[in-house]
């Protein structure tokens, strides 16, 4: 049966910072991968309809209105549905991880009284195979090859072997019902029952300690705190790894082709993650990362890939699940990413900056990480020089791209500073004088006289909004009339409603279809340039549309259909939510992480 038509911000996460969920707001959890992010999912309702995976909690009756919202500064969901009769409340949350993995719903009646149903139906592989029932004292278990899940309900559950889960219940103020759905490996005996009052205080006492852990300053705190819980629920607790978002293939264009899978760790994203929380004080994350960044690149320097999974794999391979119709419609739905096998040789810059960043400030260990260092430069001067698939990760061949160009300079002079400011060995004077040719090159080649700005690639006429990039890596100083022609010229030509493109998808052959929507980083890397130009007023107006877009949650996907007004792309993402953060920093501090990154001081 069709449903009706759904729109991404619909959604809420939960997660135990291994895995993620999402909650609808009817109450239904359509999107669950499980052991980890990137595992087969076994709830994907998300990406076709309920018969592929979803457990709906919610009023068995009409529901005269919903809400919803997370319990102070963690990742618990709270969702109310009033009723004729009632008012009742669901919790939901996914306690930090010990032997096994577990969600928790708990419903309470608050009011009145409100007959309730609860319908799960779990679908392994991606919605492809129906599990086997098995009914035991503890509970219901499904199998399903190497997965096993084991559903424990008060009150009791009553279905029958070989069926969906699904009941009906009446509870009455003050009552509650609690349901835990755990996961573990098929051939390990059932785990531990959990207490689920006592999970649900634990849950809430570790997200409100690390929260409370940030550096959150001016009036847009809420807003960060919530944007770093995210980032947190993102991090890949066992091993450090930063993934880009946990779903795949939402559509960054309505009904288009344009629907990739994002549960991996880009280097770059990953960085620009690393650089907000070490904002925000998060050192120990800061300190995973490294650890995680080590063991994935290492061996030869010259297979740096762009993207790896959560614990450092190198394949990830694209295929299609062809028997998923897609979010509205939305097709291919892509699981693995063919980036892996790309060259983009921004992520050099990205990773040597973020290095610095954390060496300067005080991460322990990181000098540790030199060799390595030394390694990806030695690399980097061999072919700096030579084309590739740039940030954006286009499938139409490679170009001289001009941002992937200036973060080639980003590594030369982070790894100059290096030795200048920390005292460490290498040859200062070759890398210097390579700095300063790849900075004459861009300048020549990279910037347009006719547009006044720096273009998508060497000689191509086209912007590219990674080019207010260039002030923020400290490239050029922002009121440099250069970097003035330019941010004027994206705003000319490359936004719509006040929103920034990436790039200008009917112009430029990226091997796709055209079109997609306007891309949240890239509006608040304009904001950026705007507070370091001296416009703050101008940064701040951009900035608080962008924070008027979040759903009612707080979260923000990849894009943004202004005609429309609906999000698009993977949700929640990374990148915006790090973009976020960081314009409020800039607006905040008179000398933000905009200015302190584009000194290259690595004063973090």
């Amino acid at each position: 049966m069709s449903r009706a038509v759904r729109d991404i911000g619909d959604y809420a996460l939960i997660g135990d910072c291994e895995t993620a969920a999402l909650v609808h707001r009817s109450g239904a959890i359509e999107w669950l991968c499980w052991p980890r992010f990137d595992s087969e999912a076994c709830l994907a309702a998300l990406l076709g309809e309920p018969e592929h995976g979803r457990w709906l909690m919610q009023p068995a009756g009409e529901v005269v209105s919903t809400s919803r919202r997370y319990r102070g500064d963690t990742l618990i969901l709270e969702t109310r549905f009033e009723t004729a009769g009632g008012l009742l409340l669901v919790t939901d949350f996914m306690p930090l991880r010990h032997k096994a993995s577990d969600l928790v719903r708990i419903v309470a009646c608050e009011r009145g009284e409100v007959e309730v149903c609860s319908d799960l139906k779990l679908a392994f592989d991606y919605g492809r195979i129906a599990p086997l029932i098995q009914a035991h004292e503890d509970g219901f278990v499904a199998l399903a090859g190497p997965h096993a899940v084991r559903l424990e309900t008060t009150p009791p559950l009553r279905g029958a072997d070989g069926q969906p889960w699904r009941m009906a219940f009446s509870l009455r103020a003050g009552q509650q019902a609690t349901f835990v759905l755990t996961y573990f490996p098929s051939h390990t005996p059932r785990p531990d029952s959990v207490d689920a009052e006592a999970s649900l205080e634990a849950t809430e006492r570790y997200w409100a300690e690390w929260a409370g852990r940030a550096e959150v300053e001016g009036p847009w705190s809420e807003a960060v705190r919530r944007s770093l819980i995210t980032l947190k629920a993102l991090t890949y607790r066992p091993t450090g790894g930063l993934i880009a978002a946990p779903t795949t293939s939402l559509p960054e264009r309505w009904a288009g082709g344009r629907n990739w899978d994002y549960r991996y760790c880009w280097l770059r994203d990953a960085t620009f993650t690393l650089l907000t929380l070490l904002d925000a004080g998060y050192r120990e994350e800061a300190q995973a990362w490294r650890d995680w960044l080590l063991r994935a690149l290492a061996g030869d320097p010259k297979k740096v890939q762009p993207a790896y999974g959560v614990a450092g794999e190198h394949r990830l391979m694209e295929w299609t699940a062809d028997w998923l119709p897609g979010f509205e419609g939305a097709r291919p739905v892509r699981i693995g990413n063919a980036a892996f096998k790309q060259r983009q040789l921004d992520v050099f810059g990205e990773v040597l900056d973020a290095i610095h960043q954390a060496r300067g400030a005080g991460v322990d260990g990181i000098d540790t990480s030199w060799p390595f260092e030394v390694q990806l430069i030695e690399h980097l001067e061999s072919c700096w020089d030579e084309p590739d698939e740039g940030i954006w990760e286009v499938r139409s061949g490679p170009k001289r791209f001009t941002h992937s160009q200036v973060m080639a300079w980003v590594a030369f002079d982070r790894a100059v500073k290096s030795v200048e400011r920390f005292g460490l060995e290498g040859p200062a004077d070759r890398w210097r004088a390579l700095r300063d040719e790849i900075h004459g090159t861009v300048c020549r080649q990279g910037f347009d006289e006719t547009l006044g700005a720096f273009t998508r690639s060497f000689g191509s006429g086209s912007l590219d909004a990674s080019t207010l990039l260039i002030p923020l890596v400290g490239f050029l100083p922002p009121d440099d009339p250069r970097v003035v022609g330019t941010a004027r010229a994206i705003q000319e030509r490359l936004t719509r409603d006040g929103f920034v493109l990436r790039y200008d998808t009917e112009a430029d052959d990226d091997g796709l279809p055209p079109g997609e929507g306007a891309f949240l980083a890239c509006s608040f890397w304009l904001a950026d340039n705007l507070i370091l130009m001296g416009r703050r007023d101008e940064g701040q107006a951009l900035f608080e549309r962008l924070l008027s877009i979040r759903n009612d949650v707080g979260l923000l996907a990849e894009e943004y259909d202004p005609k429309a007004r609906r999000l698009l792309g993977n949700f929640p993402q990374a990148f915006s939510h790090l973009a976020l953060v960081d314009t409020a920093y800039n607006l905040a501090r008179a000398g933000g992480p905009a200015a302190e990154r584009s000194r290259g001081d690595g004063n973090g």
